[in-house]
């Protein structure tokens, strides 16, 4: 019995501080499992509330409505996908809450802030396939008789829409912005997608960039990473974890991509080489890069209030609310 119950104890994967993946099949997740609940914010003015988009599978969101609504007028969408590594983390995680909220009231942006499944239980594409089903729910709203009054009556449906997250969700965002594009229209029943927004995202590949002491710390980690997400994968250049690889990339489905990257993080140098790919790919949009000094990997929602954190606030309001294609 002392062995059997030894081995069930056995690691198969362990990503330090997020989970441990039993050989036995258990997953224990160690980080990223608390969740707050939806309400006014009384720092902001932020309304949030919790809404199911799909039963079955279950895709759900936290929307965030901001207290200052000209009359008539339309508000920015942002379809946000939190990070976590596609294993960890939620759209109901107080790592979320304040950051969401400072965004939703500094830029006067609607935020539907998803929460997809995850990984181990469901690898990639499970993720892709919620934000998908999540992009097609709120684009059913655009003519003013959707099911979520919020989208109805707050969100601009002509030229307004974005995709935008954290790590692991700018990877999300890029790939549902690549699937918009692969429509005849480039378009979601007729929506167009108006620019992303991707905050020190998760990309990678088999040739190793930057640092050579960092990636040698970070590459067993992210490598894990995209084992659990994507059992076969095809490598580290497979187009979902290195987009740069990707033929068909000039085919992104916007016009307008705001990247972010912390100069101490090492996926800082995925996030320039994902607009120098672009702009080889013969896409026909304006990219932009800002590298933000002395900071590290996702450091707005460990610090949502410092300098730094708010300087990227005041630019995503300018992002969102510039009537440029």
């Amino acid at each position: 019995m002392a062995d059997q119950k030894g081995s069930s104890d056995e690691i198969l994967h362990e990503l330090f501080g997020l989970m441990k993946i039993y050989k036995d099949g258990r997953v224990e997740r160690l980080s990223g499992t608390d969740v707050v609940p939806a309400g006014l914010d009384a720092e902001t003015g932020v309304l949030s509330k919790d809404v199911v988009i799909s039963p079955e599978p279950k895709v759900s969101a936290r929307l965030y409505l901001p207290p200052k609504i000209p009359a008539g007028e339309k508000l920015p969408l942002l379809l946000y996908f939190h990070g976590g590594a596609f294993v960890t983390e939620s759209a109901f995680s107080p790592t979320y809450m304040k950051p969401l909220n400072l965004l939703a009231a500094e830029a006067n942006v609607l935020i539907a802030s998803v929460d997809f499944r995850l990984a181990p239980e469901h690898p990639l594409p499970a993720a892709y396939d919620d934000g998908w089903t999540a992009l097609k729910w709120a684009a059913s709203h655009a003519a003013g008789d959707g099911g979520e009054e919020w989208l109805n009556e707050y969100a601009d449906f002509d030229g307004g829409v974005f995709l935008g997250g954290d790590s692991v969700g700018a990877n999300i965002s890029h790939h549902l912005a690549m699937r918009v594009g692969s429509t005849e229209d480039n378009s979601v029943d007729g929506v167009k997608i108006n620019g992303l927004f991707f905050n020190c995202p998760f990309f990678w590949g088999e040739e190793k960039i930057g640092d050579d002491l960092a990636i040698q710390f970070i590459s067993p980690f992210v490598e894990t990473i995209w084992k659990i997400a994507l059992p076969e994968a095809t490598g580290l250049d497979d187009p979902r974890i290195n987009p740069a690889k990707d033929p068909e990339l000039g085919k992104l489905g916007c016009k307008r991509v705001l990247i972010y990257v912390a100069e101490k993080d090492v996926l800082k140098h995925r996030g320039w080489q994902y607009k120098e790919a672009l702009i080889s790919s013969g896409w026909q949009g304006a990219a932009e890069v800002v590298e933000v000094k002395g900071e590290e990997h996702i450091f707005n929602l460990n610090k949502p209030t410092c300098d730094n954190a708010m300087a990227m606030l005041k630019n995503l309001a300018t992002f969102f609310h510039d009537s440029n294609p």
